[in-house]
C-alpha cells in the first residue's frame, strides 16, 4: 500500500453513483499526489469511467466527498474541474481537424490584449508547448487533420497543458498507437510531472505501467480495493487483484481434433489493425477470442463475417478457399453474425418479434416467390419463442419493449432460422441481467452440440472461460496466446496485458 505525507492533489472518499436501478460506484476512494502518475485499473465496468467522469464534472455523485489541494470543492459541471485545473485527454482525440494546431489548442481562450488576440503571446506559448510535445515548430500552422493519431495526441495533450491542468486524465492514451509513439507519450507525461501535473492513467495494457506509473489503484465490481505503489507489484499480481484471486471456469474437455474444420484463417492481414492471424474452428466447437478493448478482437469477427476485407494471407471454408465478398455472400456459405451493437445493428426496433425473427430468412417463409406465410411465420417464431425461453406476452410484442436479455435471444433466433454452420456472437451477453446471460450460455451450448462451429468474440473475461473450448487471446492485433478450458482468469488477463507471448496448449 502507498503511503504519502504530502497534501494530495485530489482526494475522493466514499463516492457512490447509481444509475436507476444499477450501481455503478459502491464505495470508491481514491488520493493522487502532485508529480506523480497514479495509474487507475480494473476490469471493464468495474467503475473506473464513472469515477473519473465524477472528477471531470460529466457526473455528479450520490454520496462523497471530494478535496482539492486539501479543501473541499463541489465539481458540479465540466465547468467547474475545468476552473479546478481537471482536463481529460481520450483514446480518441477530442479536436478539430481543419483547424490548426494553434487554433485548437486556443479556441475558445484566446491570449487577448484589450478586446484583440495577442498574436505574439500566443506564438510564443506555441513555441513552448510544441517543445515540450516534441513537435517541430513548422506544424503550428498545420491542420490537425493531416497529423497522425500519435501526433494529434500529443496535440490534446499541450492543449490541456495550455489550459493550465493541474491534474491530466490519460484515458486509454497508448490503445492506438505503436511503441515507438508510447516512448514519446511517456517522455511528455514525466515532462509534466516534473512540472507538478498529478496525471491519472487509465489502461488496460497492464506491462505499461511499470515503465510510468507510481502508484496504482485497483478497482473491482464499483469498488476501489486499494492503492499501491508499483515496485510492490506485478502484472499478475495486478491480475489477481481485478479478478479477485486466481479464478477457474472448468469445462470438460472436449476433442475437435478428428474434425475437418468448418473455418481456416492463415495469417490473415488486415491492414494495420490485424498481423498474421491463423485459428481454426470445427464443427460443434465454442472457440472463445478474447481482447481487451482495441486489441483487434472485433476486426476478427468482422472479418470472419465479411466486414473487412484482408489484405494478407488466405481463408478456407470447409476446406475450400473463401474470399470475402461480403456479409451476404458470407450468410449464403451459412455463416451468420450476432452483432455487439444490438440497438443499432442488430434489432428492428418498432417491429415485432415476430418480424425480427422471420427477416433473417424470408425464404424459408415462402412457399411462393414473392409471397410470406403469415401462418408458417407465427408458428416459426413461437417455436423459436418456446425453444430460447423468450419472456414475452406474445409474438406480436415489438421489441422496443423487451428488456435486453430478451431482446438478445430474439436476435440469436433470426440466425438460427437458418441453421448457420458458422455462428460468430460479439458481446453475446452485453448489457444483459445474470438470469439472461445464464440462458444465453445454455443456447450457446446447445447449438455447439447440434453441431455448430460457435466463435464468440468478447472482451467479458469471465463469460469466454465460462462457455469456451478453447480460448486464443488477442493483443495489439495479434494471437498472443492459447489456452484450454483449464486456464484461470489470470491467466487470460495477464496474456491479453503482455504479460505472456506465447501459446499454451490446448
Amino acid at each position: 500500500m502507498s503511503e504519502h505525507t504530502t497534501t494530495p492533489r485530489i482526494a475522493m472518499r466514499g463516492i457512490s453513483k447509481n444509475y436507476g436501478g444499477v450501481r455503478a460506484i459502491r464505495q470508491a476512494d481514491l488520493t493522487v499526489q502532485p508529480g506523480t502518475v497514479h495509474a487507475l485499473v480494473g476490469e471493464n465496468g468495474a467503475g473506473k469511467s464513472t469515477l473519473i467522469k465524477i472528477l471531470a464534472g460529466a457526473e455528479q455523485p450520490d454520496t462523497g466527498t471530494i478535496e482539492f489541494d486539501g479543501k473541499p470543492v463541489s465539481i458540479t459541471s465540466t465547468t467547474d474541474a475545468i476552473r479546478l485545473g481537471v482536463q481529460t485527454v481520450y483514446q480518441e482525440p477530442q479536436l478539430f481537424p481543419d483547424l490548426s494546431i494553434t487554433e485548437n489548442i486556443f479556441v475558445g481562450r484566446e491570449i487577448k490584449r484589450g478586446a484583440r488576440v495577442d498574436w505574439a503571446a500566443q506564438a510564443a506559448q506555441i513555441q513552448e508547448l510544441l517543445d515540450m510535445i516534441g513537435l517541430p515548430q513548422k506544424l503550428a500552422t498545420a491542420p490537425v487533420g493531416d497529423l497522425s493519431i500519435a501526433q494529434q495526441q500529443q496535440v490534446s495533450i499541450a492543449k490541456a497543458v495550455a489550459g493550465e491542468a493541474s491534474i491530466l486524465i490519460l484515458d486509454e492514451p497508448s490503445a492506438i498507437l505503436t511503441d515507438a509513439e508510447i516512448k514519446v507519450l511517456f517522455s511528455i507525461v514525466r515532462k509534466l510531472t516534473e512540472r507538478g501535473v498529478a496525471v491519472i492513467y487509465i489502461s488496460h495494457r497492464l506491462d505499461e505501467l511499470f515503465e510510468i506509473a507510481d502508484t496504482v489503484t485497483v478497482m473491482r465490481d464499483g469498488q476501489t480495493l486499494d492503492t499501491y505503489d508499483i515496485q510492490d507489484l506485478t502484472v499478475t499480481k495486478i491480475a489477481e487483484l481485478m479478478v479477485g484471486g486466481i479464478l477457474t471456469e472448468q469445462r470438460e474437455p472436449r476433442s475437435f481434433h478428428d474434425v475437418a474444420p468448418t473455418l481456416e484463417l492463415h495469417n490473415i492481414d488486415v491492414g494495420a489493425l490485424l498481423r498474421g492471424i491463423n485459428l481454426q474452428i470445427r464443427p460443434g466447437e465454442i472457440l472463445g477470442l478474447y481482447g481487451l478493448l482495441g486489441s483487434g478482437v472485433a476486426e476478427i469477427a468482422e472479418t470472419v463475417y465479411g466486414m473487412k476485407q484482408p489484405t494478407g494471407g488466405h481463408m478456407l471454408y470447409r476446406g475450400k478457399p473463401m474470399v470475402n465478398k461480403g456479409p451476404a455472400a458470407a450468410r449464403r456459405r451459412g455463416i451468420t453474425l450476432v452483432p455487439a451493437n444490438r440497438s443499432a445493428q442488430g434489432v428492428f426496433s418498432f417491429q415485432s418479434i415476430r418480424f425480427n425473427i422471420s427477416i433473417g430468412d424470408l425464404a424459408k417463409l415462402s412457399p411462393l416467390k414473392g409471397w410470406v406465410s403469415k401462418r408458417r411465420e407465427r408458428d416459426i417464431a413461437l417455436d423459436l419463442i418456446k425453444r430460447l425461453g423468450v419472456k414475452t406476452p406474445n409474438e406480436n410484442q415489438p421489441i422496443s419493449a423487451m428488456s435486453g436479455g430478451n431482446a438478445q435471444k430474439v436476435v440469436i433466433a433470426r440466425q438460427l432460422l437458418s441453421t448457420p454452420k458458422l455462428l460468430v456472437l460479439a458481446e453475446p451477453t452485453q448489457g444483459v441481467d445474470v438470469g439472461a446471460k445464464e440462458e444465453i450460455h445454455r443456447l450457446i451450448g446447445q447449438l455447439a452440440e447440434s453441431g455448430t462451429a460457435v466463435l464468440v468474440v468478447t472482451t467479458d473475461l469471465a463469460e469466454v472461460l465460462r462457455i469456451s473450448d478453447r480460448v486464443l487471446v488477442v493483443r495489439e492485433g495479434s494471437i498472443a496466446a492459447e489456452f484450454g478450458p483449464t486456464a484461470t482468469q489470470v491467466d487470460i488477463l495477464a496474456a491479453a496485458s503482455g504479460a505472456v507471448t506465447t501459446r499454451k496448449a490446448s
